[in-house]
């Protein structure tokens, strides 16, 4: 029965792509009607303790359960596609609506079969169907050439990554004979590193972190809302979820904890430095994802996996209407330029929105985004104070972004008298219904809330310091206050000059396009110069070879086949003329024939005897 998670929204999903053209209210029935099937079975799997398996041979089988950790994403991913599916239909353009929303609900049934999993064979059949899916989610406009070469760029990226896994998978098969979660425990020795690793590296490429974040750049091709759906509950949630599901088995091999901490630390300072520099609004929040999902690294490194699902849940709840908003401003201006948008006057109900779900981005006190971030830092404290001091940095860096993100889009405008239309009631309710989420997250600030979901996710709360909370706070105001003074004094930050060099991830783009990109198309080039040269060497030499055996049939082969019927012709014509001559027509000629050849068998007779 658990399959049904995974599968009704897959199949689904694909036959509302192949429908073409229909209303914007038919679609959002469909796609609602087949997101909410798909909670009410999660529910239900979850209350009920599904369990599913399907197999394939004595050796090979696909296995899916449910744990608290992964429980809790399976009913967040219907949560939050429902309310981001819903506002495609009717908010995106209507051309290619129907695939774009069947896609869509496909994406969605594919993160589900990734957190369902319970073996590494299931979860790749998921990992790369999520992956599909996003290359064809980007590339969605695909008559502008620039979106399939950024849905490719992303699907290259993240497929690199993706060899982690298939190394991991054949890894534990080779080791233990099963593809099972619970056997990585058996491992030892080189198996064991192959594994922990191998998923480590397809969990950094999946969720965007360093040197992998440059693709999150190129996803921004996609539709606004495709952007909240990848950055909220599906493709780049799969990196965070994989390792923080498996970090009990992952965490004892030597080393893993922290290389997963400097992967989450690297990412989360530099994505938080990227965002501060961006002018572009989707890029602004997508350089925010991969720097939030690097806090999340960072807590299961320091063996708090819960605690990075339940940043991973409230950052969904934030995430998704941000981007939202991002693209009903872009509607509005024409533009994704934060310097030239501050539609708080034109877009009231808007604007008050997208400063809850930016408090929370910034990790204020009394929002759901401050309380789990708080919770970071006391995992971080339990390794060591400059860790914690790290992600404190981290956090003042969140507050920056998000300030300048609010402000410069949805401040005070200097210009009177613009007539923009504000979304319509059905493209707002998306949105309202999200950061009603995040509004209800506030409540984890009063202890019993937070205890209550904390033992339903079987997660461990860790204990923090008074002084680790007030230096988190004093980090907290100066990103406020400067994320303050940047909207107003440089609204265009990062668009010209060395920020802008230093907004496109700090050059990382620049350096894999010289250190990977350039070598190997290098390499490439030189390796098809060498196979032309050896193709062109055995053509001509298989011509030369050709052309010396038809000069030798042109200097014999005529003289050979002319001769040949023509001398036997001549043979035959001899054989006839001198049969011709024994036919006389005289009878005593006959008669010396015939006693001639009684002669002939008499004596053939005689030696045969």
């Amino acid at each position: 029965m658990l399959w049904l998670v995974s599968l009704v929204p897959i199949v689904a999903g694909a036959l509302i792509a192949t429908l073409g053209a229909r209303s914007r209210t038919s679609l959002g029935v469909l796609a609602g009607g087949v997101v909410s099937v798909t909670l009410i079975l999660t529910v239900l799997a979850v209350v009920q303790g599904w369990s599913a398996t399907l197999t394939w041979s004595d050796a090979i089988r696909l296995t899916a359960a449910l744990t608290p950790l992964s429980a809790a994403l399976a009913v967040t991913v219907p949560v939050i596609a429902l309310a981001v599916i819903s506002h495609a239909t009717q908010h995106e353009a209507r051309q290619g609506l129907a695939r774009l929303t069947g896609l869509m609900i496909v994406f969605a049934g594919g993160m589900q079969l990734v957190v369902i999993a319970n073996d590494l064979l299931t979860l790749l059949i998921g990992w790369e169907l999520i992956g599909a899916c996003s290359w064809a989610l980007i590339s969605h406009k695909w008559t502008d050439k620039e979106n399939p070469q950024s849905g490719l760029y992303a699907f290259v990226m993240t497929r690199f990554g993706d060899l982690g896994l298939f190394v991991a998978a054949m890894a534990l098969f080779a080791g233990t004979g099963s593809f099972d979660y619970a056997s990585i425990a058996t491992l030892s020795g080189p198996w064991q590193g192959l594994v922990a690793y191998g998923i480590l590296l397809s969990a950094a490429s999946k969720a965007g972190q360093v040197p992998f974040a440059p693709w999150l750049f190129r996803a921004m091709a996609g539709p606004t809302s495709v952007s909240a759906l990848l950055h909220a509950a599906t493709l780049v949630a799969a990196g965070a979820y994989i390792i923080a599901r498996l970090e009990p088995f992952l965490s004892v091999v030597p080393g893993w904890q922290a290389v997963t901490i400097a992967i989450g630390l690297t990412t989360a300072l530099a994505g938080g430095l990227t965002a501060v520099l961006q002018n572009h609004s989707k890029r602004l929040l997508a350089a925010s994802t991969s720097a939030q999902l690097g806090f999340m690294f960072i807590a299961v490194g320091a063996g708090y996996p819960g605690v990075a699902i339940l940043h991973l849940m409230l950052h969904a709840t934030f995430k998704a209407p941000l981007f939202l908003i991002a693209g009903a401003a872009h509607d509005a201006t024409g533009s994704y330029r934060l310097d030239r948008m501050r539609l708080g006057r034109v877009m009231p109900l808007i604007a008050g929105l997208a400063v809850i779900a930016a408090a929370s981005l910034a990790g204020l006190p009394l929002t759901g985004g401050g309380w789990s971030k708080e919770e970071i830092v006391r995992a971080a404290e339990h390794t060591s104070f400059w860790l914690a001091f790290s992600v404190m940095i981290g956090g003042g860096l969140s507050a920056v972004y998000a300030t300048r993100f609010a402000l410069l889009a949805f401040g005070r405008s200097h210009k009177e008298g613009r007539d923009i239309p504000a979304p319509g009631w059905k493209e707002t309710v998306g949105i309202a219904s999200l950061v009603t989420l995040t509004l209800a997250a506030s409540l984890l600030w009063v202890s019993p809330a937070a205890t209550v979901l904390a033992n339903a996710l079987g997660a461990t709360l860790p204990e923090g310091t008074m002084a680790g909370l007030v230096i988190s706070m004093i980090w907290l105001a100066a990103g406020l206050v400067t994320g303050f003074y940047l909207a107003h004094q440089s609204p265009a930050l990062g668009r010209t000059g060395a920020s802008a060099a230093a907004s496109d991830w700090l050059g990382l783009p620049t350096l894999i396009d010289r250190g990977v990109v350039q070598p190997v198309d290098a390499l490439a080039r030189a390796a098809a110069q060498a196979d032309d040269r050896l193709l062109d060497a055995g053509l001509n030499a298989t011509a030369a070879f050709a052309d010396a055996l038809s000069q030798l049939a042109d200097r014999f082969g005529e003289a050979a086949s002319d001769g040949l019927p023509e001398g036997t012709a001549n043979i035959f014509g001899l054989l006839g003329r001198d049969s011709r001559r024994l036919q006389t027509g005289l009878s005593h000629h006959y008669y010396a024939y015939i006693i001639g050849g009684i002669f002939v068998v008499a004596a053939i007779l005689a030696a045969g005897a």
